[in-house]
C-alpha cells in the first residue's frame, strides 16, 4: 500500500492553509477604498466591467456553468438577474467566457 494511501485526511475543521483560517464565521467583504483620480473615463469603465465580469463568472462557476462554451449570452444574463446587477453588454459577456477560460 502506497504511503500516501496510510496518510489519514485532514477532519472538516482542521484548515490546511498555511495561515490560521477561521472556519465558523461569516463572510465579511472588505472595506471598499475609493478608486484613483486622475485616470482616463476609460480606465474606469474598464475596471468596473471588470469586476462585474469577475462577478458573474464567480455566479456561474458556482452555479454550476465550468465550460466557457455553455456560458451563453442568455445565461450569463440571467445569472446577472439571479445575482441582482444589470444585465451585462456583449462586451462583458466576452470578458466573462475570457475569465472562465483563462482560469480553468
Amino acid at each position: 500500500m502506497p504511503a500516501a494511501a496510510l496518510k489519514p485526511k485532514p477532519l472538516p475543521t482542521q484548515s490546511t492553509a498555511r495561515r490560521a483560517v477561521r472556519l465558523d464565521s461569516p463572510y465579511v467583504p472588505l472595506e471598499k477604498r475609493p478608486l484613483p483620480a486622475g485616470r482616463p473615463r476609460e480606465w474606469y469603465q474598464t475596471h468596473n466591467r471588470r469586476l462585474k465580469a469577475m462577478r458573474l463568472a464567480i455566479a456561474l462557476l458556482d452555479s454550476g456553468v465550468y465550460l466557457p462554451d455553455q456560458a451563453r449570452d442568455e445565461t450569463i444574463r440571467d445569472t446577472a438577474e439571479t445575482i441582482g446587477v444589470h444585465p451585462p453588454s456583449a462586451t462583458t459577456c466576452h470578458m466573462v467566457r475570457a475569465f472562465m477560460r483563462y482560469h480553468r
